[in-house]
């Protein structure tokens, strides 16, 4: 389990990490917002622990922008602040925890465990799964028998909308209307429609003996693993 710790007193932080690495956990630390927003945005941790008040841009601001850039990894926020608004704001910023200094080290163990199960489980309900096809909604990412496939924003949109409706033929009214976000049909449109699939359709299946993507002819699509 990564856990990035972004803290700027250094003898706090050596703390953390000692303590954390005893337990098994991998610890990168990072001693201002900037080189934490920029950690964060560019590895993958399954927790963050953040202080509030750093050098440059303070905590607050970090996980606010995060979050509205659609970061959903568990942050508990570390601080000396310990007045009740300063516990209001952060959670209202998009914190999952709040603990405050001085603390006990077991508490923070039990809590960094009770954010890590949630967050497997949020991980579950943002990661859509057929046969060895992956899409993990959070960083965009698909997969296919383990290797990276790379989608244009609308073909990630159009396999997102075929794994929710797996195993279901899906119309290409259901596709202009879900996905291209169409009310009214027309035949170029059709033409868009399966210009797209065929695409989609070279990326997820050409290199694979089991093809997922099935045409229905006269009705639309399906995504299903034959037997």
């Amino acid at each position: 389990m990564r856990i990035l710790v972004v803290e700027d007193e250094a003898k706090v932080a050596r703390a953390l990490q000692e303590g954390l690495e005893r337990h098994q956990y991998e610890v990168v630390v990072a001693r201002t917002g900037e080189e934490g927003f920029y950690l964060v945005s560019s590895e993958e941790f399954e927790l963050v622990i953040l202080d509030l008040m750093l050098p440059g841009r303070d905590g607050l601001q970090v996980l606010s922008t995060l979050r509205k850039r659609g970061l959903v990894t568990p942050v508990l926020i570390l601080t000396a602040r310990d007045a009740i608004e300063d516990r209001v704001q952060g959670l209202d910023k998009g914190a999952d925890d709040y603990l405050v200094k001085p603390f006990a080290f077991p508490e923070l163990l039990a809590r960094i465990r009770a954010l890590l199960r949630r967050g497997r489980t949020q991980q579950v309900a943002l990661r859509l799964r057929l046969a060895d096809l992956e899409m993990d909604l959070a960083p965009r990412r698909v997969r296919r028998g383990g290797k990276d496939v790379e989608c244009t924003a609308r073909e990630f949109e159009l396999l997102e909308y075929l794994l929710r409706h797996k195993e279901q033929v899906v119309s290409r009214e259901m596709l202009a209307r879900e996905v291209w976000k169409e009310t009214s049909r027309a035949t170029p449109l059709d033409n868009v429609i399966d210009v797209h699939m065929a695409r989609l359709r070279r990326k997820i299946d050409e290199r694979s003996d089991r093809k997922l993507i099935h045409t229905i002819r006269g009705v639309g699509f399906v995504l299903r693993e034959e037997q």
